[in-house]
């Protein structure tokens, strides 16, 4: 269905039921299938066919879901994981292992920061953070000779900051690795991170994917377009062969299309089981169905509510790209022509005190550690998502500590405005 529009897409890519099949996708609630015999099981572990054997590793419900985001984003092939914070994981350690370094971009969300900062480097991958504002011979400098990939963030979370995709996919070409980027916040009906020169692109599907604060999931898709074999030595788990399915080597049998999501499937699902369940897949899609009209509302009721608190006297700064004179602006007119989403990010003249005593008067706007949905919420993410960062490290994310993070929902703007007003009364 590459032809048709995202809206498009949105509603009826990745599945074409055949002739009195059932309309929606169907979920395929079973861990495991039949076969006639050993021989056509065997063909299967030995990634000589194609087909299902265990939900663990697959499942036709999830495969169909993740078709239809491959198709959103313009990549060649995708897989579904049990959490955003899994498809990151998953993607960075298909190609990084022991001994590897990571250039990541320092404004990114606080948990993914964490497993960047601490969990993969207990596991011996290092990592050289950059801001997402350094010039290019800054970024260039972080590289190094075990470098294996560059991350960043569409639209970081909560720091609102935009990545200069171009410049990231630059470097990173340069150097003989891929750019990975997560592109949770404007998802792609609103940044197709692929037409920018990225790689491999990651969501965190509870997010607006899903909209409704139902099922909690992740994505990874492919581009088809990083050629390993070019850079073989960098990476030896896609371009050798692989003792654990009788020496087969990814980038040969699967090409650029298909190496990178077989491999993350065969070897990292098999061994590490993040799978979404098909109810979650099934979930998810039904989120995805309206994921072109409910962009639009959330990008609406963001952009009022952002030029309603930049007009405000209580308030020292808002973030959000969609403002002319934000940071970021001319970013976002570059990768986020019709939008970005509908977070907003602002501090309260008085700090983390008054950012408490404001949320707590909110009426219509609840305190949740989630964001992304069609309800308006909120949260302060020092002292939850953030925590476990210092100060140092929550003023390069770009993140203060006395800074609010809103998520517009699909309300009416205008009382999401009046609840804010008598909410900052307060402050």
């Amino acid at each position: 269905m590459s032809q048709y529009r995202p809206e498009t897409v949105c509603v009826q890519g990745g599945y074409t039921p055949g002739n009195g099949e059932p309309r929606q996708i169907p979920i395929v609630q079973s861990t495991t299938f039949k076969y006639a015999t050993s021989e056509d099981m065997g063909a299967l572990f030995d990634l000589e066919a194609s087909g299902y054997f265990y939900t663990r590793l697959q499942n036709p419900t999830n495969d169909l879901v993740a078709a239809k985001i491959a198709e959103l984003e313009g990549g060649t092939a995708a897989m579904l994981t049990s959490s955003g914070q899994a498809a990151n994981f998953f993607a960075m350690f298909n190609i990084a292992s022991c001994g590897d370094h990571i250039v990541s971009s320092s404004s990114i969300y606080g948990g993914t920061f964490n497993l960047i900062s601490v969990t993969m480097a207990k596991m011996g991958i290092e990592a050289t953070f950059v801001s997402p504002d350094c010039t290019e011979e800054e970024l260039n400098a972080a590289f190094r000779p075990n470098t294996k990939c560059v991350f960043g963030e569409t639209i970081a979370n909560p720091a609102l900051t935009v990545l200069d995709i171009e410049k990231f996919a630059k470097a990173a070409h340069d150097h003989g690795v891929p750019l990975i980027v997560d592109n949770t916040f404007p998802t792609p009906v609103g940044c197709r991170p692929f037409d920018w020169g990225a790689d491999i692109v990651t969501h965190s599907t509870t997010k607006y994917m899903d909209g409704h604060g139902t099922a909690v999931g992740g994505a990874i898709v492919d581009s088809g377009k990083f050629d390993w074999m070019a850079h073989a030595e960098k990476f030896p788990g896609l371009c050798t062969p692989d003792d654990s399915y009788h020496g087969i080597t990814y980038a040969e049998k699967f090409g650029k299309e298909g190496a990178f999501i077989t491999k993350c499937t065969a070897q990292l699902m098999r061994d590490f089981g993040s799978i979404q369940s098909p109810q979650h897949a099934f979930y998810l899609n039904l989120g995805l169905e309206s994921l072109h009209v409910r962009m639009a509302r959330h990008c609406e009721n963001g952009q009022a509510v952002a030029e309603f608190l930049a007009a405000h006297p209580k308030i020292e700064k808002v973030s959000y790209c969609g403002l002319p004179g934000d940071k970021y602006h001319a970013l976002a007119q570059k990768y986020l022509p019709n939008g970005s989403c509908g977070v907003v990010s602002f501090e309260i003249k008085g700090g983390r005190k008054a950012a408490e005593t404001f949320m707590k008067h909110l009426k219509l706007a609840a305190i949740e550690t989630h964001v992304a949905d069609a309800r308006t919420c909120c949260l302060n993410p020092a002292s939850s998502t953030h925590r476990q960062m210092t100060d140092e490290q929550l003023a390069a994310a770009g993140v203060p500590a006395g800074l609010v993070r809103m998520s517009c929902g699909l309300e009416n703007k205008l009382d999401l405005i009046e609840d804010i007003d008598q909410a900052l009364a307060f402050a």
